[in-house]
C-alpha cells in the first residue's frame, strides 16, 4: 500500500513539473480614449439697469378750519306701568363744547338709578351716579310641578265577524254484514259422591 502511494505522488510531481511549449498567452485589449466635443461658453446680452423717475408729487394742502359746536338741547321720557318701563334722558350742549345731561331708569330690584354727567374737551366725561330706594329681592317660590294632562287614548276595535263554517255531514255506508258468533252448549261437569272419613275414637 505504501509503495502504491509513493508511485502516485511521483506521477503527480512529474505531471506538474512538465512544461507546455504551446501554452497560449493573452494580452489585454487596448481601447482608444474617448473624446468629447467642446462647446463654447454661452454669452448672454447685457441690458442696462432700468431707471424710473422719482415720484415727486406735491402734497395737497387742505385748509385747516375749526367748526364751532352748535348749541342743542333735548329731552325724552318713557313711562309705561303695564310693561314696567320708566326711564328718561335729558342733555344740553353750548357753543363751546360743554355738555351736561342726566338720565334715570328703574332697576329690576326696585331701585331708581339716576346718572348726572358733564363732558368737555378738558375734563372729559364725568358722571355722578345715585340710587334711590332699597333693593328688594322677592323670594323665589316655584309653582309645584304638575305633569301635563294628556287625554287617555283607548283605541276601540270592533270584533271581527267571521261566517260560521258549514261542514257536510259525513255519510257512512254499512256495507259490512252483521257479525255472527257461534253458540256453545253449557259445559257439563261430572258429579262425585261426597267423601266419607272414618270416625276417630
Amino acid at each position: 500500500m505504501k509503495v502504491f502511494l509513493c508511485i502516485v505522488l511521483v506521477a503527480l510531481v512529474a505531471v506538474n513539473g512538465q512544461s507546455y511549449p504551446n501554452r497560449p498567452s493573452y494580452k489585454p485589449p487596448a481601447y482608444p480614449s474617448p473624446s468629447y466635443p467642446t462647446y463654447p461658453k454661452p454669452s448672454y446680452p447685457s441690458y442696462p439697469k432700468p431707471s424710473y423717475p422719482s415720484a415727486d408729487y406735491a402734497k395737497p394742502a387742505y385748509p385747516q378750519t375749526y367748526e364751532t359746536p352748535m348749541p342743542y338741547d333735548f329731552a325724552w321720557e318713557v313711562k309705561d306701568a303695564y310693561t314696567y318701563n320708566n326711564y328718561n334722558h335729558q342733555e344740553a350742549g353750548d357753543d363751546k363744547g360743554y355738555v351736561t345731561g342726566s338720565y334715570s331708569v328703574d332697576l329690576p330690584d326696585g331701585r331708581k338709578q339716576t346718572v348726572a354727567y358733564k363732558a368737555d374737551d378738558y375734563t372729559g366725561y364725568v358722571a355722578d351716579v345715585k340710587y334711590e330706594g332699597e333693593a328688594k329681592y322677592p323670594e323665589n317660590k316655584p309653582a309645584p310641578y304638575k305633569p301635563a294632562a294628556y287625554p287617555e287614548y283607548k283605541p276601540a276595535y270592533s270584533s271581527p265577524t267571521y261566517p260560521k263554517p258549514a261542514y257536510p255531514k259525513p255519510a257512512y255506508k254499512n256495507d259490512y254484514p252483521a257479525p255472527s258468533y257461534p253458540s256453545y252448549r253449557p259445559p257439563s261437569y261430572p258429579s262425585y259422591p261426597a267423601p266419607k272419613y272414618p270416625a276417630r275414637y
